[in-house]
């Protein structure tokens, strides 16, 4: 997704339950005890500033490409924690990290092999990764938006955006990614959370803040709009019009030390 197409306030919207996994994410590592924690499309920041403190860190270092995140992200630096531009397809340390930590980001970039072995070339002997990635996209609420787009083509100068780039594998490609790459140890799981949102409509609000963006980007504001109408009709439809709504999202969480 392009840098500029990130809205925080609406991501935050679901702050709550978008903790969940990180948290997850967290309790699979161990402590680096004063060592240096890289956060790789960081976001808000919000959750990467809790690093520090959670895992003994000396240093910890969010990098994203979004200037709209890491503005947001700016207001949480302290002298233990950073915030710095950077694609996590390139990533290039300035320091050399002790914890490579990944949070709902790579699902962005392709070839995840050669990006993991990229990753794990910067990590010393000892050295930790922990990735969470969503894996939600045959849900309907996704399949709906990348439908809709498809039947709306002319709307779209360039054609429909699609939903999100295909490149999240299955479990066992990363457990056998993390043994390639010479892990000594791993945990890979497959993981379903579970969150109750307050109507099938707040299902809209929740992919506002990420896959939907892609349509806003490519269509303006107010051709978006008549697109979101339509997009939450046939999701309630599709969904029946509860309240709560319980929507289910899975995620791989996988950890390596090496």
């Amino acid at each position: 997704m392009s840098a500029d197409a990130w809205q925080p306030a609406q991501y935050n919207r679901f702050a709550t339950e978008r903790r969940q996994p990180f948290d997850e994410l967290v309790s699979l590592c161990h402590p680096v005890q004063g060592g240096v924690i890289y956060d790789l499309g960081c976001g808000t920041g919000a959750l990467t500033a809790e690093l520090a403190d959670r895992l003994d860190a000396r240093v910890v270092i969010g990098t994203d490409s979004s200037p709209a995140m890491l503005a947001e992200a700016a207001a949480l630096a302290t002298d233990r924690v950073r915030f710095e531009p950077g694609d996590l397809r390139s990533f290039s340390p300035s320091e050399a990290p002790d914890l490579i930590l990944s949070n709902a980001a790579l699902q962005w970039a392709g070839d995840h092999a050669t990006v993991l072995a990229d990753w794990r070339r910067q990590l010393p002997p000892e050295g930790q990764l922990a990735v969470q990635i969503p894996t939600n996209g045959d849900h309907p609420a996704y399949l709906l938006a990348a439908g809709l787009g498809h039947e709306l083509a002319d709307w779209f100068p360039d054609g429909p955006p699609g939903l999100a780039p295909d490149t999240v594998q299955v479990p066992e490609f990363y457990a056998q990614t993390l043994q390639d790459l010479g892990a000594r140890e791993q945990h890979v799981a497959l993981r379903v959370f579970t969150h109750l949102l307050d109507s099938t409509a707040s299902v809209t609000e929740w992919i506002k803040g990420t896959s939907l963006n892609r349509f806003r980007v490519a269509l303006g504001d107010e051709r978006f709009a008549e697109f979101e109408a339509e997009y939450t009709r046939r999701l309630i439809a599709e969904l029946g019009d509860r309240q709560p709504y319980l929507f289910t999202f899975k995620r791989i969480l996988f950890w390596a030390r090496f």
